[in-house]
């Protein structure tokens, strides 16, 4: 695991949280400023920020990088590969805690009132259900591919009749993890997922 540098995590999270936005320019000097830090371990930052694919070179520093609709569209198809094994995993290698857990987490996001928190729970979630999996590999694949989508969530994520569809496919995945069938916690994944990706496609294409 790489020691988490103060600025690689404040930077990552401002281009994941759109605060630096795709194509924004970052220059060592004015980040380390903002950020309160030399420009030496913003530069650094920068470097491991680009081999994860967040940011790429600019003739004066670095550029949150820009993705096209075909870029995105190869980031969720690797995505769905990678989620529909942790469903797979997760039915086969779960344990009791892994599942009260689950369920837990699962109860408090269809109980949320608010649309962003059940949003965040049902994230949060996705994330216990890879813990389930216990495969560290597809987790840190996961983590990558989720900070490379992350700038550019779809509003439409958050509508209501949405969220009412991620409810039900979450409760027969879970159902299927529960059951211990990962054929059938597999194949609802890859239905889940292909839906949502659908969605952020269709939402991409109308901007």
């Amino acid at each position: 695991m790489h020691h988490e540098s103060p600025p690689y995590k404040q930077l990552r999270d401002r281009i994941t949280g759109r605060v630096y936005p795709p194509g924004a320019l970052l220059i060592p000097a004015t980040v380390g400023t903002e950020l309160g830090v030399s420009r030496t371990p913003v530069r650094e930052a920068l470097h491991r920020l680009e081999y994860e694919g967040l940011v790429v070179q600019a003739s004066r520093g670095y550029r949150v990088r820009e993705r096209t609709a075909e870029e995105l569209l190869e980031i969720y198809d690797a995505r769905i590969a990678l989620e529909s094994a942790v469903a797979f995993s997760a039915a086969t290698r779960r344990s009791e805690i892994d599942l009260a857990r689950l369920s837990r987490m699962f109860d408090a996001a269809v109980a949320s009132p608010d649309p962003d928190t059940a949003l965040g729970l049902h994230r949060n979630w996705h994330h216990a259900l890879r813990e389930a999996a216990h495969n560290g590999t597809i987790g840190e694949l996961m983590d990558r591919l989720d900070a490379q989508m992350a700038p550019f969530e779809a509003d439409q994520v958050r509508a209501p009749d949405n969220l009412a569809l991620i409810e039900d496919e979450h409760r027969e995945i879970l159902a299927a993890v529960v059951a211990g069938e990962a054929e059938r916690a597999r194949t609802a994944m890859i239905a889940h997922q292909i839906r949502t990706r659908d969605l952020r496609i269709a939402a991409m294409a109308a901007r």
